[in-house]
């Protein structure tokens, strides 16, 4: 059996989400259902009208990324779960290449490489991922900041099961806090070295726009963890030390 993955695509106002929704449709992966969740858009609705018959669509009031991502998980029938920004895309293999790798390692989750892109579709980065030597060296880097891209991610339903899934109430750091529970519940997270995801930049993103109030909840989300997160890197580097 090939395990189902759901992409979960939240959707705000987005004028990509037509490209993001192309991207999902054409993975080489074989069992992929694609859920697209308007957390309460009023703009460029009308992307979206052509795909319908090829998606599944869930209509919400606006709550944030965090709450159009749960939605969507709560729906979602996959094994697996993807997430991918509306404005944000998919290379055709990124789903195939992924999961074989997950099942040939027994991963629950797993990250990859990216492209950055504008928003002409130009490549302005290639590998634009922070390498590190080891699984101990990622870990302690998210006591410093959130330095894996939510859109290369792919878990098993499992894993939220056991964690909890993303915080409501955290409008921008829901990724970096999500990450940090699942490395503090001893779930080992993996990296595919291989370039899967177009990530775009342009200057309506909430990244530049809201980079001041992202920055601040961002240190309230390093701090609500560090201590217990630094104490599990210790104990980690114990372990492997003769």
């Amino acid at each position: 059996m090939i395990p189902k993955v759901s992409i979960i695509i939240p959707f705000y106002n987005c004028p990509y989400v037509d490209q993001a929704i192309e991207s999902a449709l054409r993975q080489m992966y074989p069992n992929v259902e694609i859920i697209v969740v308007s957390d309460g858009s009023v703009l460029h609705n009308d992307k979206i009208t052509p795909y319908r018959r090829l998606i599944r669509y869930i209509e919400k009031e606006n709550g944030g990324t965090a709450s159009a991502l749960n939605a969507g998980i709560r729906s979602a029938a996959g094994e697996y779960i993807s997430w991918l920004s509306a404005d944000d895309a998919f290379y055709p293999g990124k789903l195939s290449r992924q999961i074989h790798y997950m099942l040939s390692r027994d991963a629950s989750i797993s990250f990859t490489d990216y492209n950055i892109i504008d928003t002409h579709n130009n490549i302005a980065r290639y590998a634009a991922t922070q390498r590190f030597e080891n699984a101990i060296e990622l870990y302690r880097s998210l006591t410093y900041g959130c330095l894996i891209n939510g859109c290369t991610v792919v878990m098993k339903q499992e894993v939220l099961r056991r964690v909890g899934l993303f915080d409501e109430s955290l409008p921008y750091t829901h990724d970096y806090d999500l990450w940090q529970r699942v490395v503090l519940s001893g779930i080992d997270f993996h990296y595919l070295d291989e370039i899967l995801l177009l990530y775009r930049v342009h200057e309506e993103m909430g990244t530049k726009k809201y980079a001041a109030l992202i920055a601040q909840e961002g240190e309230r989300t390093r701090l609500k963890y560090h201590a217990r997160l630094t104490d599990y890197v210790r104990r980690l580097e114990g372990a492997r030390t003769p």
